[in-house]
């Protein structure tokens, strides 16, 4: 007999509208939190909604930032929710990141060509095998030795990260850079078409809405798609209809790795320009958000990468206008996160409270 005085029970009937709602409340929560934080640091509540959602899209320049930063996270999370959806959790999409655009700036350090055309296309090409090779190995020790891919790509994290930190300080350092930890500036055809004039905002974005689209039709009418859904969702059911499920680690590992791979090309041929220590604020981590508040579908994510852009950019702004901590920025990350989780957790299951059963021995 349980000691709780309620029970969780699985919910059998949803509503057309249930898959909408927890990203909703999830948002919402968001907003109350980011007013509550910003009056705490004595901004006004109308300034901080000004800061956060409005004024990323009051100008031009500020609305080309929200593009920017949305293309990493929406290309880096499309490759994670497919992993997610068959139940393979690849929290290293960082590492991939740092491993792609390492691997992106080889070609462009070494070849500083300014008349090949072929170099930027080369140079994803490239990065997209090193996110995927770094991914590999967390796929190789799963399928050989069982190893928790969690624990296995969120290490592989702070690897890449120091190998970063080995290459740019020393075999891939500018040696006219006045020993600062960083790279030769990129030649004009290594770097990304910018989209909007004198903003940076680049033609990523295009190919981060091309993937979405490709990842819509490959889980939602495709049969390989079909069988990663059903091997995350009944492992047992997928196993008695032949659906393998090393075929299954290697390809959401794979598939997420080359993702982020791409959006690490794209950071140093984008918005950097070159390999620097911070290639990326915490895109690896924040498109798990971005992932899982789309409810791991590909067109939920594109909603949801841009609200997350949202709160990077206002929060940017915010920082500069009134000087808030930019540790904000994570502080409503974390909300947004937790309130979706959450509030999925009361729209999946139902709580029922227990009746209490009185032994008839005490009733006497």
């Amino acid at each position: 007999m349980s000691v709780f005085p309620f029970s969780i029970e699985t919910r059998t009937r949803r509503t057309r509208f249930s898959a909408i709602i927890p990203p909703l409340i999830a948002v919402c929560t968001t907003i109350v939190a980011s007013i509550i934080i910003l009056t705490s640091l004595d901004v006004s509540p109308s300034r901080a909604l000004y800061y956060l959602y409005i004024a990323p899209m009051a100008t031009r320049f500020n609305f080309a930032e929200v593009i920017l930063k949305m293309a990493p996270l929406l290309l880096i999370a499309q490759g994670l929710a497919i992993g997610f959806r068959a139940r393979i959790w690849n929290i290293g999409a960082e590492g991939q990141l740092i491993m792609g655009a390492i691997g992106g700036s080889l070609l462009p350090i070494w070849f500083n060509d300014s008349g090949n055309i072929l170099m930027l296309p080369a140079m994803v090409v490239v990065g997209a095998i090193f996110g995927m090779a770094w991914a590999a190995i967390a796929a190789v020790l799963r399928v050989r030795m069982n190893a928790n891919e969690i624990l296995v790509t969120l290490m592989l994290n702070s690897i890449a990260l120091q190998v970063l930190y080995y290459l740019i300080s020393g075999p891939l350092r500018d040696p006219f850079g006045f020993n600062f930890p960083q790279s030769a500036l990129f030649p004009d055809v290594a770097m990304l078409p910018i989209l909007l004039a004198n903003t940076r905002a680049n033609i990523s974005i295009f190919f981060a809405v091309l993937v979405t689209l490709l990842a819509w039709f490959f889980m939602q009418r495709s049969f390989p798609g079909y069988r990663l859904q059903v091997g995350g969702s009944a492992p047992d059911a997928a196993r008695y209809a032949g659906f393998g499920e090393k075929q299954a680690i290697w390809v959401s590992l794979l598939v997420g790795g080359t993702c982020a791979g791409i959006a690490g090309v794209f950071e140093v041929a984008g918005p950097l320009g070159q390999l620097q220590r911070v290639v990326t604020p915490g895109y690896g981590f924040a498109a798990i958000i971005v992932a899982f508040l789309g409810g791991l579908n590909a067109l939920g994510i594109l909603a949801a990468a841009f609200f997350m852009a949202l709160i990077y950019v206002g929060g940017d702004i915010a920082q500069t206008s009134a000087k808030v901590p930019y540790s904000v920025n994570t502080i409503l990350q974390g909300v947004l996160l937790v309130s979706y989780i959450a509030s999925r957790v009361f729209s999946d299951y139902r709580v029922r409270l227990r009746k209490p059963a009185y032994n008839r021995q005490e009733r006497v």
